[in-house]
């Protein structure tokens, strides 16, 4: 049986550095055997088929071929379409209701709870607030990413520490699930 995954890589071509085309991430994938490959924007998001059927191998296999193929490491996450799709159903806030570059999702490459982030004063960054989801964090702030202080404090290694995290905005989250559903 085959599956959909959206691979999300953290942290590529972004300010100049670490420079991945789209192009031959789409081949590197195909050389790996994964079939109906497609890229989404220059970030990092890439939907294939396989079956596999091991999220975490997949993306310990795709981070080793980056690595060998690019010369440096990147972090991946691999998600299936009922995963993605999950994630956007559940959304706590008003998504209809809010900008795209409002809202975004942090995904986490393993389970998160609330005592990881214990030491956040969630009221110091009013109105910016998170919650919690399967292995993802729901972030609204309404001034963008870019200017969240709350984006920031989530981000902190103390906080994310031993875990892959990698944030898309609304629109990311929902062209996904679009992606991996087709």
């Amino acid at each position: 049986m085959t599956t959909t995954y959206a691979a999300l890589l953290r942290g590529i071509n972004v300010g100049g550095a670490r420079k991945l085309p789209m192009a031959e991430l789409r081949a590197l994938l195909e050389e790996l055997g994964h079939g109906a490959v497609r890229t989404h924007l220059q970030s990092g998001q890439a939907v294939f088929t396989s079956g596999h059927g091991d999220e975490d191998a997949l993306a310990a296999e795709l981070t080793r071929a980056i690595e060998k193929r690019f010369g440096f490491g990147v972090d991946v996450i691999v998600r299936d379409h009922v995963y993605l799709a999950a994630v956007a159903e559940a959304c706590p806030f008003p998504a209809d209701g809010l900008e795209p570059k409002q809202l975004h999702v942090t995904y986490f490459s393993g389970p998160v709870d609330e005592e990881r982030f214990a030491g956040i004063d969630r009221s110091a960054f009013r109105p910016e607030d998170f919650r919690l989801g399967d292995r993802a964090l729901y972030l609204y702030a309404p001034d963008g990413l870019g200017r969240s202080r709350l984006a920031e404090a989530l981000a902190k290694p103390r906080v994310t520490k031993g875990l892959i995290a990698t944030t898309r905005n609304w629109n990311t989250v929902t062209k996904l699930v679009e992606l991996t559903g087709a």
